[in-house]
């Protein structure tokens, strides 16, 4: 019996697919595309072991693949032949503890969906970011997501309590615990947090839920260049800290990206400026004046200069307009022609001095390179993205160079060159130019002892030659 008829008849009927996978083996940006052996579709964990076991023994690698929407190609083989590994029909969201302010799940369960699931208790799981709808939990664990409510909340690893994960050699660590104080030896959830899959395939997730609140107050102004925004966030956080749900900003060039391209998009305020700032505060208490804080805010910023223009969302479809403005960045600016993302963080006081000295250095590279700088205001991260001067096709072989050069700049900024994407296949070059041997070799040394043969995720992360030095 084949490999292929041993997986077939361990997962049964819809288990094992071989035909139609271009939607499980091309990745996001459809710049990778390379057909699996198959595609194994389990749906109970030990299903998931049972094709480790299976995988380990012919030594054919797998892929752990979410909602497929990595932007480091970190969720599809590097080879033809390999096999995906989907936890699309784990979907099952277990149970919610509403005293506790938990909740256990499956890892194919959709982010939205968990939204729904938990907003009908009064509660929320503060995770927001574009890819909601498709994006599932085991994946948002595996990339340490991000996403638009870190600063109040922090990425995906500050939100799981505990962990089921099956391991290279197909045992499963059942690491499902509620709670917030464990201190039982080495922090292991935490190890699979951030890891895309390379030490094992995480199965069920317990993660940490909050009261839903009862007020936010959001609000879009207009600034004129972006060192005010920094001045303007930090003057935020250093009144109103514990109520910043958000903290967004954008630039004016992507802006007008969603408003050309993005349907049914519009500007609320009279004035447009180089740069705009997205606030929204949020409390679980009735007894908080929210909306007359942050108004009181924005009137001491306008006195001050630092604002030119604005306007506070009077109720939730102007609130979710405002948000759909930020959140349609991506797609408006995908509509614009070839791009290049980049996914980078600085610290939050020299935000403004990168951006406006990235530009002139990319422009020398590429005259007429169109860049988009948006992202979270509140931690550093910036989305520094890059679109083909008008009316060109391509960006004349420079690509690299560009990336290059907005890479190399963050890391000395004492920021990262990858902040919340993670490194995927793509970004393993600049690992091994911009992190030291030592940081490079220990990750080495980590997947070694957990997969030694390495056939979880092979290539992501750490490169195959890194594993070899060490064997």
């Amino acid at each position: 019996m084949t490999l292929a008829d041993k997986l077939a008849h361990s997962l049964g009927a819809n288990g094992w697919i071989t035909e139609g996978t271009d939607h499980f083996h091309k990745d996001w940006l459809g710049y990778h595309a390379h057909p699996p052996l198959g595609v194994a579709r389990p749906k109970t964990t030990d299903q998931v072991a049972t094709v480790v076991q299976l995988a380990r023994q012919a030594r054919i690698p797998i892929t752990p693949q979410g909602g497929n929407t990595s932007l480091c190609a970190g969720a599809v083989p590097a080879k033809s032949g390999e096999i995906i590994l989907s936890l699309s029909r784990m979907t099952a969201i277990e149970s919610i503890d509403t005293v506790g302010g938990s909740v256990t799940v499956q890892a194919g369960v959709v982010l939205a969906n968990l939204h729904e699931a938990v907003e009908s208790k009064g509660l929320i799981f503060p995770m927001h970011l574009g890819a909601e709808g498709s994006a599932q939990i085991g994946g948002l664990i595996s990339t340490n997501a991000g996403g638009n409510h870190v600063l109040r909340y922090g990425m995906m690893q500050d939100l799981v309590f505990g962990l089921e994960v099956v391991l290279p050699n197909a045992t499963v660590w059942n690491g499902l615990r509620h709670l917030q104080k464990d201190n039982a030896g080495y922090q292991l959830r935490k190890l699979f947090c951030g890891a895309e899959g390379t030490l094992g395939i995480i199965t069920r997730a317990a993660l940490k839920l909050y009261p839903m609140p009862k007020q936010r107050a959001t609000a879009l102004v207009c600034i004129r260049d972006f060192q005010t925004c920094v001045e303007l966030g930090a003057a935020l956080k250093r009144d109103y800290h514990e109520f910043i749900s958000s903290l967004e900003f954008f630039s004016d060039l992507g802006l007008e990206f969603v408003l050309r391209n993005i349907h049914d998009t519009k500007f609320p305020c009279q004035s447009r400026t180089p740069a705009y700032v997205l606030i929204e505060l949020s409390t679980s208490s009735p007894q908080v004046q929210l909306h007359e804080m942050l108004e009181s805010f924005l009137f001491q910023m306008f006195e001050k200069d630092w604002i030119v223009d604005g306007t506070v969302a009077a109720n939730e479809s102007q609130r979710m307009a405002f948000w759909r403005l930020r959140d349609e960045m991506p797609m408006g600016q995908a509509m614009e022609g070839a791009q290049i993302k980049h996914d980078i963080s600085v610290p939050t006081a020299r935000l403004a001095d990168f951006i406006e000295q990235m530009i002139p250095s990319l422009e020398k590279i590429l005259v007429g390179v169109r860049i988009n700088a948006f992202g979270h205001l509140g931690d550093g991260n910036i989305h520094l993205n890059l679109t083909v001067p008008a009316g060109q096709q391509d960006f004349a072989g420079q690509q690299i160079k560009l990336s290059e050069e907005i890479y190399q700049r963050a890391e000395q900024e004492g920021g990262s060159f990858a902040a919340e994407h993670g490194l995927g296949r793509t970004k393993i070059p600049n690992a091994n130019k911009l992190r030291s041997s030592v940081e490079r070799q220990l990750m080495s040394s980590l997947k070694l002892a957990l997969d030694p043969f390495n056939l979880m995720n092979p290539g992501v992360i750490v490169d195959d030659r890194g594993h070899q030095d060490l064997i």
